[in-house]
């Protein structure tokens, strides 16, 4: 995969890009990473990336005509003839989740707009393939959003990961939170790893970590159930959760 990136601050990108799975990623030759600088592209001598608002308001826009001028030239054959998939970080575009993730590991090409300030023109979007937002808040640009997504996106492409299995033994890759896990030593200051995890029997172990995945989104992210496929036996058992719960509630109120 190759991703390149549009920013004001390329040099934001220097660290965690040469960090861990992603330098990794790059020195296998799995991953190619580059940022440039959107005022390369711009024409006058204050290298000029943004301005006031057309009609008053608060803030600075990003400028389209560096935006537009950059594109034409990153998406080019004579700059790179993969086919690219341009992304703008907006607080108006598409949740960013694990499916998405997914979606974009498969891509041969990213080519992702880092805004600033007030954010974008509107008329940009006419070059996005896919708008994304990380979340419902504001962020001062784009670029750590590039990060994230770029971490996310990187780790499942095959041969990243040490083992290929381990993204698939994870939150949310299954619609659930992952279930809890421990390492040595067995007992710490009173508290106790679970029995069954030192039992060696496989079985047991699979059924309790599936059991535990589904009780620990019941507690702390129920909206994800909706997606996730349960057995009736595992819809049972969160029923069961959330009616204790919910007297237990009741009895303290009382």
């Amino acid at each position: 995969m190759k991703v390149d990136v549009l920013t004001v601050f390329p040099e934001m990108f220097d660290g965690p890009m040469n960090t861990s799975m992603l330098a990794i990623a790059q020195r296998k030759g799995l991953f190619t990473f580059r940022a440039h600088n959107l005022r390369d592209w711009t024409h006058d001598r204050h290298r000029t990336t943004d301005d006031e608002p057309y009609g008053g308001g608060q803030g600075l826009l990003m400028k389209c005509e560096p935006i537009f001028e950059a594109l034409d030239e990153l998406e080019s054959e004579t700059f790179d003839p993969t086919p690219a998939t341009t992304v703008f970080f907006t607080p108006v575009g598409t949740s960013f989740d694990q499916d998405m993730a997914k979606h974009l590991s498969a891509l041969p090409r990213l080519i992702m707009v880092c805004g600033h300030y007030e954010g974008f023109d509107e008329r940009v979007y006419e070059r996005a393939d896919l708008r994304l937002s990380l979340g419902d808040y504001v962020l001062t640009g784009g670029e750590l959003a590039a990060m994230v997504v770029c971490d996310a996106v990187v780790r499942l492409i095959p041969g990243v990961l040490g083992d290929d299995a381990s993204a698939l033994d994870e939150s949310f890759e299954d619609g659930l939170l992952e279930y809890p896990q421990y390492t040595r030593p067995a007992t710490y200051r009173g508290l106790e790893v679970p029995p069954v995890l030192l039992s060696g029997d496989h079985a047991k172990i699979r059924a309790w970590r599936r059991e535990q995945a589904v009780l620990r989104t019941a507690r702390l992210r129920p909206d994800l159930l909706a997606g996730a496929t349960l057995t009736d036996a595992e819809r049972e058992l969160v029923s069961s959760l959330l009616d204790d719960e919910t007297t237990g509630a009741t009895r303290e109120g009382d």
